[in-house]
């Protein structure tokens, strides 16, 4: 399990469905009198560099490109248990002609359903503020007759007004927007600007009502995601990332992670019953702010590695439609564990600080849970040892702190990677002194093993994403280390930049990386190329017999049966009575689509995409020589 999430994140190839363009990291809208434009920024994954594109609204050829391939409204789309029972509790609860407030509207399902509920009568305001769903939505409302039965309007919820885009308060809200902790996608704020200046009193509401459930657990799997000191202390390099006494210099962030437990269950060890934590009602106006304390009496002995939480909607007033996003080993009457596999929700997982908590069967662990505006966050009190109270992060000695994802640190404190680390460099190390060195990601961990095991050594790191704190880390590493800080030497410019000024007029001997480009965590694995083409751009600069490493890339694949993500992601027709699919190739559906049509390359970890099963051997594609500069590759292979 351990190994699958940190060195398979997998580039899925949906065959047979439209193609998807670079990667999408914002959008952002302009709008005039005469037009609106979209301006799209792309990242270039070889540069690192982003740019804006503009769309025109009228670029009809732009939209049909697969702008939201990567996602998740298709697999929402395609989630037949949430859509019947928002269908269900509209159905039930808008009973008559009135005034319904769509928020986050999307597609327009949920707003369709309403104006249906009221054979066409009353109003419904459908609010989206982004522009390409708003033309998707524009689109299937028109292929399902309701494009003149629906106000459609391009603007955030707290944007609208009485008198301007609504003529009346709205008597019922119906929406959508949850993410896997449930707050995540401003829940609180959006609630609390409807109720005070676009709702009636006392409106309804699908959903009613938002319940937070929780479980202590006990899991080495969860633990080594966030426990670098403990995990590295057994590493042959003799390098601490998280020195005694220095734990804090490198940690993950403090918050929920979104992931799916159920592939866990034989890493997971469940140490108390299920709990209820916060209940958020949508027909009233929301706190910004609050907290609990829990008493939760342990079913077992052991560690509490961390807290697996999850929500349930009550969709309608009277308490009998529901929907769940509870793991599977969740079973109860009130608390239901969901039908089909999903991945726009999942379980959230809150990291108890380093060694976790020492508990036996029968003792009380007191839980403190708070929630501000867009998240919740974690809390445990025990009888705990001396160890466990500095393990539990109470304790802080003010070091600078760099905050890594969990899938880095987990990949740090990995004994076997760090290992052939350290077999590879000490075997070009022997016999050279005075190296140059240049590290060209944001590796930290490679500067201060080179540093290590050179003699005389100078490191150059360029630190492309983390930048200066990347450089403040590695100071204050490399003396809790025994380092000289002098011996490396950090440089606030991109690689390409690089000339032989910052190197003193010496060549560089070594070129190395991970490779691993900070904020580019879920990029596809030939988007690392990046350390190809930095390694072209240095030619110049790179002695002639400069070591290269990695000196290689293999791409390698093979066919992998994968029935949950595939239904996750198939082309939609009818979704509740309402025809879908005419967005199907803007949202890059999978199955059934032309011929020659080809289909992009997605990033997923192959363990959170539900049931799968390898078909094929592993065979090669194609190879990526390091030790010469970036050229077009190609590759061919037969699957068997």
């Amino acid at each position: 399990m351990y190994s699958l999430f940190t060195k398979i994140l997998t580039a899925i190839y949906f065959l047979r469905r439209t193609h998807s363009p670079s990667t999408l990291t914002a959008i952002r809208t302009m709008s005039s009198a005469s037009t609106q434009r979209i301006f799209q920024l792309k990242l270039n994954p070889l540069t690192g560099n982003s740019e804006w594109v503009v769309i025109e609204e009228n670029d009809e050829q732009a939209f049909h490109q697969p702008l939201l391939a990567t996602t998740s409204y298709l697999d929402m789309l395609n989630d037949s248990t949430r859509n019947t029972a928002f269908r269900e509790a509209i159905d039930k609860t808008v009973t008559k002609p009135c005034h319904v407030l769509d928020i986050g509207a999307g597609t327009g399902l949920l707003s369709m359903m309403a104006s249906r509920a009221m054979g066409g009568k009353g109003t419904v305001t459908a609010c989206e503020s982004y522009l390409p769903m708003v033309k998707l939505m524009k689109k299937v409302m028109r292929l399902n007759g309701m494009e003149g039965r629906i106000k459609v309007i391009n603007k955030r919820s707290d944007e609208l007004k009485i008198g301007l885009d609504l003529s009346l308060r709205a008597d019922v809200l119906v929406s959508e927007i949850l993410d896997s902790e449930l707050l995540g996608e401003g829940l609180i704020p959006t609630l609390q600007h409807a109720h005070d200046n676009l709702l009636v009193e006392n409106p309804l509401t699908v959903p009613y009502r938002a319940t937070t459930y929780g479980q202590l657990v006990e899991s080495t799997f969860l633990w080594q995601l966030h426990d670098l000191q403990n995990n590295e202390a057994g590493a042959s390099d003799g390098i601490r990332l998280a020195p005694p006494g220095s734990e804090s210099l490198l940690s993950v962030k403090r918050q929920q992670y979104a992931m799916h437990c159920d592939p866990m269950r034989e890493e997971l060890k469940t140490l108390s019953e299920p709990f209820k934590i916060f209940e958020f009602d949508f027909w009233k106006r929301p706190e910004s702010y609050s907290k609990t304390e829990l008493r939760i009496k342990a079913t077992d002995d052991g560690r509490v590695h961390a807290v697996v939480s999850w929500w349930v909607l009550q969709l309608d007033r009277e308490g009998t439609i529901y929907y769940s996003t509870a793991p599977r080993w969740i079973s109860s009457p009130t608390i239901t564990s969901p039908v089909d596999w999903c991945d726009h929700w999942k379980q959230c997982v809150w990291f108890v600080p380093g060694g976790g908590i020492s508990t036996f069967r029968g003792e009380e662990i007191c839980l403190h849970a708070t929630h501000t505006d867009t998240s919740i966050s974690y809390n445990l009190d025990t009888q705990m040892s001396t160890t466990d109270v500095l393990h539990h992060g109470l304790t802080t000695n003010g070091d600078f702190q760099l905050v890594l994802p969990p899938e880095r640190v987990a990949i740090y404190g990995d004994k076997n990677w760090r290992l052939s680390m350290l077999k590879a460099l000490k075997s070009v190390l022997q016999g050279r002194r005075h190296l140059l060195c240049v590290v060209a990601d944001d590796s930290v961990f490679l500067p201060l093993l080179v540093a290590k095991l050179s003699e005389a050594p100078h490191v150059i790191s360029s630190f492309p994403g983390l930048k200066e704190r990347g450089f403040q880390y590695l100071q204050a590493a490399a003396r809790a280390n025994n380092l000289s800080p002098d011996c490396i030497k950090a440089v606030e410019k991109g690689v390409k930049q690089l000339t032989m000024h910052d190197t003193n007029e010496k060549q560089v001997d070594l070129l190395i990386a991970e490779p691993f480009y900070f904020g580019h965590d879920g990029m596809l694995p030939w988007q690392n190329l990046r350390f190809w083409k930095d390694r072209t751009t240095l030619d110049d600069i790179l002695s002639e017999d400069a070591i290269i490493i990695p000196c290689k890339g293999i791409l390698r694949a093979c066919a992998i049966y994968l029935p949950d993500l595939w239904k996750s992601r198939c082309c939609l027709s009818k979704i509740e009575g309402f025809g879908h699919s005419g967005v199907n190739a803007t949202l890059g559906a999978c199955g059934h689509v032309a011929e020659l049509e080809e289909g992009p390359c997605l990033p997923f970890f192959l363990w959170q995409c539900g049931e799968f099963d390898v078909l094929s051997e592993t065979f090669d594609v194609m190879e990526f020589d390091f030790t010469k500069q970036i050229c077009q590759c190609q590759g061919k292979s037969q699957v068997i």
